[in-house]
């Protein structure tokens, strides 16, 4: 029996244990925003990982955005150093997950077991795909202990929120240079045949708009906002989502809608602030001065991002030129250019063979619609041989009832695993 045979059979062993493993990583709840149990998160993976041998290291990202001493950002770097010199391979998966939402019929938090299926909140973005690298670098290691080089397995928040108090933050400090690891596979959920080679860029931006406050029951004496705001949303309807419904990219975006370039109105707030939930009067009469639009713009690889922002700013002043008193201002949140590995760079290359060796057919490659922290990898850290692969249906993301099939990180496992023993054994 050979290396690789020995490996998907200790994989398929510790299968009972790669469930446990996921359901004891959902039923931390993880919340993000606003960073819920980061810590503790974080000491269970120390614990778990010390035990197998890992140097670890926690490290908070003091002074990133969303730190704050009620809510600190904690992340995971752990280490195992082969008996050789080579290259070094990295894990990466985000510990935070999205908000719960309504329409679940079970709970969010149980990590229940149903029809080969764990079901619960970061199940398939991206508990299920952590436990799968884990339980691929310590299968690994008990039956190759004289590999060369190193695995390394991190667990970091944000990336929900856009990863800037974990991997942007451990990029900026070298943990994701060149000269230190090599190899990056990050387990997000895009099923587990594909290999993801990178994602779309997004801009984000907040628009406003501004008015004159009046009492409501007299509102030509002011100007309102609100209004303002609704006739940028007609412009935006009339000429710029026909605009971006015609740009087409080459890139293997799935699903297919997200070949062309979107834009999302993410939320829009006019007028006096919501009160508490608990408050049972009546809102104030009042003509509102100002409305506040946030903007998620996703474009493709062959736009260029100033005339992402172009496009914006020309909807506004074409406003401009037909309302009288329109004034506005805009705020740049969030920008991140597209990211696209080469089919050709060593960690793709080694992945494709072992999905290839564990699943009997070709890998797809494909990009994600939307960004995950390949981005601070790629810009910061200077890698560019970083990819997603992972367990996990990529519609199931962020809906009730998420869940990552038992079967599918036993396979990714056991694709992971090869992939280590092709890149260190």
């Amino acid at each position: 029996m050979d290396l690789a045979e020995k490996l998907m059979l200790e994989i398929e062993a510790r299968r009972a244990d790669l469930v446990e493993l996921t359901q004891d990583l959902i039923r931390i709840p993880t919340l993000n925003p606003p960073g819920n149990n980061y810590r503790e998160i974080c000491d269970f993976l120390d614990r778990r990982l010390v035990r197998h041998g890992f140097q670890t290291e926690l490290v908070r990202a003091e002074g990133a955005i969303g730190d704050s001493d009620k809510h600190p950002r904690w992340n995971l770097i752990a280490r195992k150093e082969g008996a050789q010199p080579g290259d070094c391979v990295h894990f990466n998966s985000h510990i935070d997950v999205v908000e719960v939402g309504r329409g679940w019929t079970t709970d969010p938090f149980g990590g229940e077991v149903k029809d080969g299926k764990v079901y619960g909140r970061g199940a398939c973005d991206m508990k299920g795909g952590l436990a799968a690298s884990i339980i691929a670098a310590e299968a690994f290691i008990a039956v190759c202990p004289g590999f060369k080089g190193a695995i390394e397995i991190s667990g970091t928040a944000d990336e929900e929120s856009g990863g800037f108090g974990g991997v942007a933050y451990l990029a900026e400090k070298g943990y994701f240079s060149p000269e230190r690891v090599q190899h990056v596979i990050i387990p997000e959920p895009l099923n587990k045949d594909r290999i993801c080679l990178g994602h779309r860029g997004v801009w984000w931006a907040e628009i406003e708009t501004h008015g004159e406050i009046a009492h409501g029951s007299m509102p030509f004496l002011g100007d309102c906002a609100v209004r303002h705001m609704g006739a940028v949303m007609a412009e935006m309807e009339a000429s710029l989502f026909p605009l971006l419904a015609t740009k087409r990219t080459d890139m293997p975006v799935v699903p297919e809608g997200a070949k062309q370039s979107t834009l999302n109105i993410n939320s829009i707030h006019g007028g006096e602030n919501e009160q508490e939930e608990d408050y049972t009067g009546l809102p104030s009469p009042c003509v509102p001065d100002s409305c506040r639009m946030v903007l998620d713009r996703r474009f493709l690889i062959e736009e260029d991002i100033d005339e992402v922002q172009a496009e914006i700013l020309n909807v506004l002043t074409t406003v401009q030129g037909r309302r009288e008193n329109f004034r506005f201002d805009v705020r740049e949140l969030q920008r991140v250019l597209p990211s696209m590995t080469e089919k050709s760079a060593p960690v793709v290359q080694s992945v494709a063979r072992a999905i290839s060796e564990v699943m009997g057919k070709e890998a797809d490659y494909v990009v994600s619609p939307g960004t995950y922290d390949q981005k601070h990898i790629d810009r910061i850290g200077r890698l560019k041989n970083c990819i997603a692969y992972g367990p996990g249906i990529l519609d199931l993301a962020h809906k009730p009832d998420e869940y990552v099939g038992i079967d599918d990180m036993v396979e990714s496992a056991q694709v992971m695993g090869r992939s280590l023993i092709d890149l260190l054994g």
